[in-house]
């Protein structure tokens, strides 16, 4: 095979003697800066099946010789200033795949010739004047897998004959005069993944038909003169990422079933004339959105689920949004929306689920919410609100999750919160919460999980929480709660975490925890334990991590502790312990500074630990050989006492 390909030439084609290549296969002579025109002797390469003369400076007309090139599989003349028409004679081209003479100045029809390039998968004619209809012959590509006629002068209607390619993934058509209706008969393109028709005359109705085409991901009609409603059985496109239809002259109301396209990532239905009134559910999440909302959609009067989570919008929440007192689902969760709370929603008793949380929100949340009967969830949490926990949540019985974490909330928990039997999640976390926890607390009994860490809490745990029986989660971390931890924690069977760290808890650990067998973290670092750990806790078999550190804690760590097999953590730092530690691998693996700061405790970690036989476990022996001869004291008593037993 001969192959000539260059770059960085400039000239006319003329002065390359066509007649020196008789058996030349491959020709590629694109990105330089040929001009002038094609040679007619370009037809003595005979053997050729590749020809790539495009991005140059040719001009003049395409030879009409150049279909005597009867082997040619790829001709790429785009991006030069060609003009005049597409010759006829290319239809004799019968064994190209691929015709690419985009971005030129090409005018004239298109000829019903190239209906003869059976085997053609690629056609690109974009860009150019080319005027005239599309020619129906153009149904004869049965191969064909992209074609693009975009950007030309082309007018009157889309053949129905475009309906033969089966093959088809990408039709675009798009800023030409085409007029007329769209062909129910394109539906037929079952393989088609972008439809592009915009920037037309289009008019009528979207066919129903385009539902059948579900391997459409891009559907785009804006810019023509369509009318009626948008067919229902675009909600079967559940593979389309991008809807445009604006700039018609739609009208009729948005469908329900928009919402079944749930990979829709783009839409845009904006200048039309669609009566909106009658909107129910706006969904807008999970997608690159940004700028504000328009306050028009106050308007939608019977908006009952607006969904905006997920998106880049910033500025202000609709004020009147549930002007209709009909909204049941907003979320318009991690955004970049500040101001206040919608003023409305603190009469919108038709509400069930709120989702706000993780923007920038500001206001007293004291003052923004009122009683809802419905109410199933709210999160509000991670904002910049501000003021107290209002005792209206107690009120609303329906609720089983309230979140208001990560705000600045001050004063103190309200015993009325006790009143909503419901709540199966309660997050008040990061704020500056002050005072007790209320008893009334034990009357949650539906209560799952508890989080109410990094506040400024004191007092006891209330011995009232022995009745939540349902409790698998509790974090009181990181308050100024004092006294002792209460054993009615150890009634709590179905606890698998537990976090009471950083606080002032005294008094040592209660030996009901060992009930705790499905609890997989514990953390009770940081407070003022004393005592020795119990031995009894080796019965916690679910635990994975365990932290002790930072207490006053004595003693030997229980031998029984090296049966706790499911152990992966451990951390029994700044303590008072002594003695072996228990070998298992939580213990052998444990870093140096999970057990440092126990002056007592021996078997070699590094330099940290000594080993057992040396200085670092002198009192345990010391107690190990008062056992022994305490041991034998007996024995030799018995003895004397009894010595028909030898």
């Amino acid at each position: 095979m001969i192959v000539l390909s260059t770059c960085g030439i400039q000239g006319t084609l003329h002065a390359f003697s066509f007649m020196s290549f008789p058996n030349l296969e491959y020709l590629d002579l694109g990105l330089n800066k040929l001009f002038d025109v094609i040679p007619p002797q370009i037809s003595n390469l005979s053997k050729l099946y590749y020809l790539d003369l495009s991005t140059n400076q040719l001009s003049g007309r395409i030879p009409p010789e150049i279909s005597l090139l009867r082997n040619l599989t790829f001709l790429g003349l785009y991006e030069n200033t060609f003009f005049g028409d597409i010759p006829n004679e290319i239809g004799n081209l019968k064994s190209l795949v691929g015709l690419y003479l985009y971005k030129n100045q090409l005018n004239g029809s298109i000829p019903r010739s190239l209906g003869d390039l059976t085997s053609l998968t690629h056609l690109y004619l974009y860009n150019n004047p080319l005027s005239g209809s599309i020619p129906e012959e153009i149904g004869n590509l049965k191969s064909l897998v992209i074609l693009d006629l975009s950007a030309n002068n082309l007018s009157g209607l889309i053949p129905p004959q475009i309906s033969y390619l089966s093959t088809l993934h990408y039709l675009d058509l798009s800023q030409n005069q085409l007029s007329g209706r769209i062909p129910p008969e394109i539906s037929l393109l079952k393989n088609l993944t972008k439809l592009i028709l915009s920037k037309n005359t289009l008019f009528g109705d979207i066919p129903n038909e385009i539902g059948n085409m579900k391997s459409l991901v891009g559907l785009y009609l804006y810019d023509n003169q369509l009318n009626g409603s948008i067919p229902r059985s675009l909600g079967e496109l559940t593979s389309l990422t991008t809807l445009y239809l604006y700039g018609n002259q739609l009208s009729g109301t948005i469908p329900n079933e928009i919402g079944n396209m749930k990979s829709l990532v783009d839409l845009d239905l904006s200048q039309n004339q669609l009566n909106l009134t009658n909107l129910e559910f706006l969904m807008l999440r999970d997608n690159q959105l940004s700028g504000s909302i328009p306050k028009e959609i106050e308007n939608l009067k019977k908006l009952a689920q607006l969904q905006l989570e997920i998106n880049q919008f910033s500025g202000y929440l609709p004020r009147n949004i549930c002007q209709s007192g009909k909204l049941t689902n907003f979320s318009a969760c991690t955004n970049n929306f500040s101001g206040p709370i919608p003023k409305t929603l603190k009469t919108c008793t038709s509400l069930f689920r709120v989702h706000l949380q993780r923007n920038q929100l500001t206001g007293n949340i004291s003052e923004e919410f009122g009683v809802y009967p419905n109410l199933n969830f709210i999160d509000v949490s991670h904002n910049n609100l501000y003021g107290e926990v209002s005792n209206n949540w107690g009120q609303c019985a329906q609720l089983k999750t309230l979140r208001l974490a990560g705000n600045n909330l001050t004063g103190s928990i309200p015993a009325e919160i006790g009143n909503a039997t419901q709540i199966h999640e309660l997050d008040l976390s990061s704020n500056h919460l002050a005072g007790t926890i209320p008893k009334e607390f034990g009357r949650l009994s539906s209560l799952v999980k508890l989080m109410l860490n990094g506040n400024q809490l004191s007092g006891r745990i209330p011995s009232e929480f022995g009745s939540l029986l349902d409790l698998e989660y509790i974090d009181l971390s990181t308050n100024k709660l004092n006294e002792s931890i209460p054993s009615i924690v150890g009634d709590l069977f179905r606890l698998h975490y537990l976090n009471l760290s950083n606080n002032k808890l005294v008094q040592a650990i209660p030996l009901e925890l060992q009930k705790l067998v499905q609890l997989t973290d514990l953390d009770l670092s940081h407070n003022s334990l004393g005592g020795k750990i119990p031995s009894e806790m080796s019965s916690m078999q679910s635990l994975l991590t365990l932290n002790l550190s930072h207490n006053n804690l004595s003693g030997f760590i229980p031998t029984n502790f090296q049966d706790m097999r499911g152990l992966l953590y451990i951390d029994v730092s700044y303590n008072q312990l002594e003695g072996p530690r228990p070998n298992n691998s939580a213990f052998r693996e444990a870093p140096p500074e999970a057990l440092k700061g126990n002056n007592g405790l021996c078997g070699k970690v590094g330099a940290l630990l000594p080993p057992c036989n040396e200085h670092g476990s002198k009192k345990h022996q010391k107690r190990c050989k008062e056992g022994r001869s305490i041991r034998i004291k007996t024995k030799t008593t018995s003895m004397k006492k009894f010595p028909f037993q030898l």
